[in-house]
């Protein structure tokens, strides 16, 4: 009972079971990260993105969702996903400070997302409360969309589980313009960021174009080459052409492969350890192994 004259607290809910019954396992990182976005208020596409060869689903609660469906969208109907995704599936949510930011969170939580992407973010005591507000073991990815997020990179590195780039949103908020020029040293830093906290190289951004494979290719190659470990993609067609720009040149492979023949079995314990130290052995050994893979 309660006390005289005091109101009833709200009864107690029982909590809705998750959409996805168990999480799936990211493959281990022998290849770039691809994820795939997906709109929220488009269920009907959910299923078909997870087949479709990307290495993850994220399911798009910001961009691609105007303001007056932002709450609609989260009655995700269960038949829309997969019993068992064969990849695992993230949940992009509203930035910190907007209106649906709160039960975003709750709901990424309740449904059992593998993570969260967060965009605008701009320090780690977001990341600190994101984190806590989540369940055990979801992984946050932080994007990178403004100059105060971007002054802080290195510390928001150490805080994410991995870091994007979100270049559109950043190159807006600069005022430049979105090319390869101006990006550069911005790219660099996010790289730089990743390396020095310990964490897995960053993701690039999306190229805008779904059907130009060429462009594609090419800015995925430009990404990889500055030491990118991924690509944020916006379509299925960008899937194939992004994962060939990743993909080690046979020059490169053919070079890694007389490298790694000529240290290997012909040296002492001690002078294999010592030249495994190299710079020029380990990035032969690194594109090597890419070339194991098939990537």
């Amino acid at each position: 009972m309660t006390a005289r004259g005091a109101p009833a607290g709200p009864r107690a809910r029982k909590a809705p079971e998750p959409l996805l019954s168990a999480r799936v396992e990211a493959a281990p990182a022998s290849g770039p990260f691809l994820p795939l976005f997906v709109s929220a208020d488009r269920p009907d596409l959910f299923a078909g993105a997870c087949k479709a060869g990307a290495d993850a689903v994220v399911i798009d609660f910001e961009d691609s969702v105007p303001p007056e469906s932002k709450a609609l969208v989260r009655r995700i109907p269960r038949r829309a996903l997969p019993a068992e995704p064969p990849v695992p599936i993230y949940l992009r949510i509203n930035a910190p400070g907007t209106p649906w930011y709160r039960d975003d969170v709750a709901f990424a939580r309740g449904a059992g997302f593998e993570g969260v992407v967060l965009p605008k973010v701009e320090s780690v005591a977001q990341l600190a409360a994101l984190r806590e507000a989540l369940g055990e073991g979801q992984r946050i990815i932080a994007l990178i969309e403004t100059v105060l997020g971007l002054a802080r990179v290195e510390e928001i590195a150490c805080a994410a589980d991995r870091i994007a780039f979100g270049s559109l949103d950043l190159c807006e908020d600069l005022g430049c313009a979105h090319t390869r020029m101006a990006l550069l040293p911005l790219r660099s830093r996010m790289v730089q960021a990743a390396r020095l906290a310990g964490r897995p190289a960053p993701l690039d951004g999306v190229t805008v174009s779904v059907v130009e494979a060429a462009l594609i290719r090419d800015e995925a190659m430009h990404a990889s080459e500055l030491g990118f470990g991924g690509k944020c993609l916006i379509h299925p067609r960008q899937i194939a052409p992004a994962r060939e720009g990743f993909r080690a040149e046979q020059p490169d492979l053919d070079w890694a492969r007389n490298v790694v023949a000529a240290e290997t079995g012909r040296l002492s314990a001690a002078d294999e350890a010592a030249l495994g130290q190299s710079p020029v052995v380990a990035r032969a050994r690194r594109v090597h192994h890419r070339g194991k893979a098939g990537l």
